[in-house]
């Protein structure tokens, strides 16, 4: 009898039984170095079959037979993912906050750490909600338009502005800005409440027209520093090089240049989030520091690495013109 990794490689190619071809898959992702092979595994299959998570389990255990056509398509993708590729990219889709944002080629998967950035946004929003108005919140360098539809779902009343510069995550922010915009689904109707510009977030000419009257500014930007190469090869060869490479020495020149933006665009009292690398959370509150700002603070993400730091507006900052 051949041996069984032989055995549940040879069901992966014919069809067969889906637990073998399971296992298979897992090894083969364990061995490129995959992350959590299993939970990768599982969910191309389950992609592959239409099924969810715990139908996948029951169709394992009840020794399922996978057409020749499912094998093969499993297989291709799973070689796929062996080479690297972004799990979210052969799915075509990535969670965030309860929705599921389509990503791929062209625009950088959202993060579970960016849900932090979002939640704050989130809070800031209620906030304004609770003292009876409703809130403009405005996001920065949107990519997916994962912040802003976040935003848009969970505070139905904000009206929200997401912003972004490079034209191939833009068409990507406005896909799934469509695919929000009605349905049953979470997030249903989130789409209509956001309005989706292309351009410079740091630029002072977008989004003149309502500088001093928004409540919250958040903002995911690029801020990796020129020396470090992002480890994971699905970051470094997959994600867009404007959404990662923040600029100059630190990494730091294009979320300056967003809170130099979020401290035109906010009214007095207005609050401001920004994500950045676990070693910059000094730098983002030394530029949100009085007599402009107040109450900096850096904010650890799920998993314990500071992730984002806040403040609040104080007062607009004086600008000295030439004599």
């Amino acid at each position: 009898m051949p041996p069984a990794d032989t055995q549940d490689d040879d069901d992966a190619r014919r069809g067969g039984d889906l637990g073998a071809v399971l296992r298979a898959a897992r090894t083969r992702l364990g061995a490129a170095g995959v992350p959590s092979p299993a939970v990768d595994a599982d969910l191309l299959a389950a992609g592959v079959l239409g099924l969810g998570p715990g139908e996948l389990r029951a169709a394992a255990l009840r020794g399922t037979a996978l057409t020749a056509a499912q094998a093969s398509a499993l297989a291709a993708l799973v070689a796929r993912r062996e080479a690297r590729e972004p799990l979210q990219h052969l799915l075509g889709s990535a969670p965030f906050r309860g929705l599921e944002l389509l990503v791929g080629p062209g625009v950088f998967v959202p993060r579970p750490e960016t849900e932090t950035t979002a939640g704050l946004a989130v809070e800031a929003a209620r906030q304004v909600v609770r003292s009876g108005r409703a809130p403009l919140v405005v996001d920065l360098c949107t990519g997916s338009g994962a912040v802003a539809l976040a935003v848009a779902s969970e505070v139905p009343s904000a009206v929200v502005v997401a912003v972004e510069l490079d034209p191939a995550a833009h068409a990507w922010a406005q896909r799934n800005l469509d695919a929000h915009r009605s349905g049953g689904g979470p997030g249903a109707g989130a789409g209509e409440r956001v309005r989706l510009v292309l351009g410079d977030a740091t630029s002072a000419e977008v989004l003149a027209e309502l500088d001093g009257q928004v409540d919250v500014v958040a903002s995911n930007p690029p801020y990796v520093p020129p020396g470090a190469v992002p480890r994971e090869p699905e970051v470094r060869d997959h994600d867009p090089a404007l959404a990662l490479w923040g600029g100059g020495d630190d990494g730091l020149l294009v979320p300056r240049g967003v809170v130099a933006r979020a401290a035109a665009l906010l009214g007095p009292g207005g609050f401001v989030v920004v994500e950045h690398a676990e070693v910059q959370g000094g730098a983002l509150r030394a530029l949100l520091a009085p007599p402009s700002w107040e109450g900096a603070t850096t904010h650890d993400d799920a998993g314990g690495r500071p992730r984002a730091t806040s403040a609040r507006l104080v007062q607009a900052p004086v600008t000295h013109w030439p004599a």
